[in-house]
């Protein structure tokens, strides 16, 4: 029995090492993770979610990465605008492992890769602007950086999904220059919308006297246009009227006993008319043939035969 001791546990051992094995082999993935298995030094498969098994002593889980969205500070670094200003620069790097074989063997360390190619494309970016325009475009400029970045780690599995300035430093002596700019700036504006007002209120004080102007003189002319019309209706109306009275006569003087009906009429008319210049402080001569009444009626007769 004691001869076949050391045999015993030798193959106790051994059974314990496969049991371990076993054991070792058994691979659950949690959510959201993915292990790149290797064999014999030589990749594999890529497990992702779930229940897995190796093969014992001959494949190895090489790497595990996390498939989440990771977030990574850019530190700040000195930058120099396009009109040769120093800033620093911060800002927040978003991005997530879509490839675990390239993020695995593309490079060392992706993660550190990634943030120095970050800090590196955003001094080339803001080297190609104005000081001016680091404050106004950071959507461009995150915009750009996180599409430089993404292009870069493409063949690092790894995916930009967004870049975001947090903060520009500006010294202390541009940042005064800059305030006394934008105050210069904000006053000319005020003295440019001051100007445009007075200048439309002026516009609109004389087209507002022409069009007074304008609607005084289409008054005045419609005025005008209706007096002379009713002046015009009036000398209708009085020539009518008077050529019908003048009809009216010849046609009366015409019937019997007509022409001693007018002469009476103007007889009686010629002396109204002496009536009123017979008054107490006028002096009127008179040829001696017009003093006598009956004088008067013969000469109407004959201007009556005449006609």
């Amino acid at each position: 029995m004691m001869a076949y001791l050391p045999i015993i546990i030798v193959a106790g051992i051994l059974g314990l090492i496969v049991l371990v094995g076993l054991v070792r082999s058994i691979r659950i993935v949690p959510a959201q993770t993915a292990l790149v298995v290797e064999r014999l030094g030589k990749y594999v498969h890529t497990y992702n979610a779930g229940f897995h098994v190796l093969v014992p002593f001959i494949d190895r889980v090489r790497y595990q990465h996390s498939l989440k969205e990771h977030a990574f500070d850019v530190p700040s670094q000195p930058c120099f605008t396009w009109d040769n200003v120093k800033i620093d620069v911060d800002g927040v790097l978003y991005y997530r492992v879509v490839d675990p074989v390239k993020a695995s063997y593309g490079i060392t360390d992706y993660a550190y890769a990634t943030v120095q190619l970050a800090q590196t494309t955003m001094r080339s970016v803001i080297g190609k602007l104005e000081l001016d325009k680091t404050f106004e475009e950071r959507e461009s400029i995150n915009a750009e950086i996180m599409q430089a970045v993404d292009d870069a780690t493409d063949p690092w599995g790894i995916k930009i999904t967004r870049y975001e300035i947090q903060n520009i430093t500006v010294p202390d002596d541009i940042l005064t220059a800059m305030e006394i700019q934008v105050r210069a700036e904000r006053e000319k504006r005020a003295a440019v919308a001051r100007s445009q007002g007075e200048m439309e209120s002026k516009i609109n004080y004389s087209v507002g006297v022409m069009e007074e102007a304008i609607n005084r003189s289409e008054g005045e002319k419609e005025r005008r246009v209706n007096e002379a019309s009713g002046r015009a209706s009036e000398i209708r109306a009085l020539a009518k009227a008077t050529a019908e009275s003048i009809e009216r006569v010849a046609a009366a003087l015409d019937a019997e006993g007509g022409q001693e009906a007018i002469v009476l009429r103007i007889s009686e008319a010629y002396i109204a008319e002496l009536e009123k210049l017979g008054k107490a402080s006028t002096d009127v001569i008179l040829p001696m043939d017009l003093s006598d009444i009956n004088t008067v009626r013969e000469r109407v007769k004959t201007m009556l035969r005449r006609g």
